[in-house]
């Protein structure tokens, strides 16, 4: 009796395996609306490109080609592109860090008198900045335009990431070795770099994939403050590439015959690149991503238990 009255307990009901169909049903569906954008750029990278300008391509590969690609390996500006992206990226990610770090662990002393106000103080960033035109003036003053330091500096550190850090020092680091560690003689850089900064792997995980997502997909400030060719990262080259394309399509309306032929085969190169470029933007970042996860998912489940 008591086994068929736990089995009745454990068995779900016919509005639960009800919802449970429905749950999946709606969970396929969202899988399917999210993946088939990210296969279509796979599909379309190996593709003819008249095939997938004529609209040719929706799940598999129509004429495989490998075009797209070669064309790829000879466009310059790409690899440059990845060279700076690279660079920003890693140095970037470097200074953010860093400056996060540094502004998060006295935040997080409750022994610091002036916890609070510069706690006011750094949250008015969150809700106001000196705008677009102030910072662009000093950046010029400090000749920082077309640089490199001009894609890191004005980014370094962003406080809602130091708001993830500072509560993951306070609820995760016991204050007991603290104490601990003062007794043994440690100063308060020994304390962060051999104490804190070992215990906070997951969310220095968390937050250093953050930061290098943000470089890696910024093109908004090579568009500001970069108008060298040489320091220009990825993003703003296949923004460049998606323009291009679109606005050889809307040219060729208008143009004649000889210049339409001329144009369908910057169309079909520019097709090709297109494509492919998109793949060779978010690879490195999806290659990276399995090294962090168990950091990454450690990290947000420690922010949702400790709240």
């Amino acid at each position: 009796m008591v086994k068929r009255k736990k089995h009745r307990i454990l068995s779900n009901s016919p509005s639960d395996r009800l919802f449970d169909i429905f749950n999946i049903a709606v969970m396929i569906v969202l899988l399917f609306i999210f993946v088939w954008p990210l296969w279509f750029v796979v599909i379309a990278s190996f593709s003819d490109p008249y095939a997938v300008w004529a609209g040719k391509v929706l799940l598999w590969p129509v004429d495989f080609t490998l075009k797209g690609y070669q064309e790829l390996v000879k466009y310059r500006a790409i690899w440059i592109g990845y060279r700076n992206t690279i660079f920003y990226t890693v140095a970037g990610t470097l200074i953010n860090m860093i400056m996060t770090v540094l502004c998060a662990y006295p935040l997080s002393r409750k022994d610091w008198m002036l916890r609070n106000f510069f706690m006011k103080m750094c949250l008015i960033t969150m809700y106001f900045n000196g705008g677009l035109i102030p910072t662009y003036l000093v950046l010029r003053r400090l000749h920082m335009i077309n640089t490199v330091w001009a894609m890191m500096i004005p980014c370094a550190l962003a406080f809602s990431n130091v708001l993830i850090v500072r509560s993951y020092f306070i609820n995760s680091i016991p204050g007991e070795l603290f104490e601990a560690a003062n007794m043994d003689g440690a100063g308060p850089f020994q304390y962060l770099f051999k104490v804190v900064i070992p215990l906070s792997k997951p969310v220095m995980a968390v937050v250093c994939l953050y930061y290098a997502v943000a470089h890696w997909n910024d093109y908004y400030t090579a568009l500001i403050y970069i108008s060298n060719r040489e320091l220009v990262p990825l993003q703003t080259v296949l923004r460049e590439v998606l323009m291009s394309a679109a606005s050889i399509a809307e040219s060729m309306h208008n143009a004649s015959e000889s210049a339409a032929m001329l144009m369908q085969q910057k169309q079909e190169l520019a097709q090709s690149l297109k494509y492919t470029s998109i793949i060779a933007g978010i690879v490195p970042m999806m290659i990276a991503y399995p090294f962090v996860q168990k950091y990454f998912v450690k990290g947000v489940m420690v922010g949702a238990i400790k709240g």
